[in-house]
């Protein structure tokens, strides 16, 4: 079988639910090259049927969920600052908590659940006790994406259900593993590649390099169960806190994504004649 250009192979489960799905990566405001491959994929006619994400991936992915169209993503986020979404958490937990994170995600997404999504969409985090992977198909929509996006020390974990949950991207950022058997074509966005650069002598910029050097690692599995893997490579000098270069890093998103898709003879001038024909 072929799609997008690509032969997939067989698999070894005959019959998916799903045609097409993508899986979105942990990255912090790199995230926001989401919002623009999500834009690349809209042009050219191509939906996703299902979606994952983790960490900054979740929030992109329940928000296009939502039917929140990217530019609208972007005018969302371009005038906060990190202040504006959390609050001081110490000394317990974590440096800074993520209440306020919640509440924007209530006031802006219209819906409360994540199984109420009109797409269906796994949001990745960790079990910070038992130490395994979750994947979340249901529950509190802001408390969910919350605890996707909790890095450990920068944030406090986020309690569910009287179990406390961390950043998905502890054990796997980026989350292929999640969809994998429910579509025949998976389609990947990486947004944190990893550079030298000094760190400075904080504890959060401290914990900022080991997070950022605990998730190269831990998506290489990831990357290979990708039938087509987008890698935005030249974001790598925004900081993960940082939303004053939103806009470049979703420009980033949109060109590696298009880049990609015109690769394989997949562009907007494609799909347009072919409509009209």
């Amino acid at each position: 079988m072929r799609f997008l250009g690509y032969d997939i192979k067989k698999r070894r489960q005959p019959n998916y639910p799903y045609t097409m799905g993508l899986a979105l990566g942990g990255g912090g405001a790199r995230g926001f090259a989401h919002a623009g491959a999500i834009e690349a994929l809209l042009e050219v006619g191509l939906r996703p049927q299902i979606l994952a994400g983790v960490s900054a991936g979740s929030v992109v992915a329940v928000m296009h969920a939502a039917g929140i169209a990217p530019k609208q993503m972007l005018k969302l986020f371009e005038k906060l600052k990190f202040s504006s979404l959390t609050s001081l958490g110490m000394p317990k937990g974590g440096l800074f908590g993520l209440e306020k994170f919640q509440d924007f995600l209530h006031k802006n997404i219209p819906y409360d659940r994540l199984e109420q999504l009109p797409v269906p969409t796994v949001v990745c985090a960790t079990d910070f006790e038992k130490g395994r992977k979750v994947a979340f198909t249901e529950g509190p929509l802001p408390e969910v994406v919350a605890a996707s996006c909790c890095i450990p020390i920068a944030f406090k974990p986020i309690e569910i259900d009287g179990v406390r949950y961390v950043d998905g991207g502890v054990l796997a950022n980026l989350p292929c593993w999640a969809i994998r058997d429910k579509c025949r074509f998976l389609m990947a966005v990486n947004v944190s590649p990893l550079i030298e650069r000094p760190v400075a002598n904080t504890l959060i910029d401290m914990s900022m390099r080991s997070y950022e050097l605990i998730t190269k690692n831990n998506t290489t599995d990831d990357m290979a169960m990708a039938d087509m893997l987008i890698c935005t490579n030249d974001i790598a000098q925004y900081k993960v806190f940082d939303l004053k270069g939103i806009k470049e890093v979703y420009r980033s998103g949109y060109r590696d994504t298009m880049r990609n898709l015109q690769s394989r003879g997949i562009d907007t001038a494609r799909r347009q004649a072919q409509k009209k024909s």
